[in-house]
């Protein structure tokens, strides 16, 4: 299943976006969010961006943004330093992400990232259930 989400890169965007992907793991929510933050600051607030995830036929989930600006590429330079207010995204993402890259394509850029399975809702529910002990 593939969720698709068009939306313009504000700042009011980001809560919008963890709200509609409520039903996904906190992972999966936290890297479509820095995705998009990454657009609203390095591209400029008021771009136009798709966030797409999807399950990939290994189990691993997929999270994309795209935007329409092939020049603005992400890289993972040096560590934020400890009063930085920002520059820590792409690090959380590359420690998150069983990896993650960028497709440039003719129209803008992909930025991506795999992440690994979400279990089914089912087993979350079991393993939060309180066990017993056998008497």
């Amino acid at each position: 299943m593939t969720v698709e989400i068009s939306l313009i890169a504000t700042p009011k965007a980001v809560p919008e976006l963890r709200r509609l992907l409520r039903h996904h793991v906190h992972d999966v929510r936290l890297c479509a969010t820095e995705l998009l933050t990454n657009v609203i600051d390095h591209v400029g607030e008021g771009t136009p961006a798709t966030v797409r995830v999807m399950k990939l036929p290994t189990g691993q989930v997929r999270v994309e943004v795209t935007d329409p600006d092939p020049r603005a590429l992400p890289l993972l330079v040096r560590p934020a330093g400890a009063t930085a207010e920002s520059g820590r995204g792409l690090a959380l993402l590359d420690a998150l992400a069983l990896r993650w890259g960028v497709e440039q394509h003719e129209h803008g850029k992909t930025v991506w990232c795999d992440l690994e399975g979400e279990p089914p809702h089912d087993t979350v529910h079991e393993l939060a259930a309180p066990t017993r002990s056998a008497r």
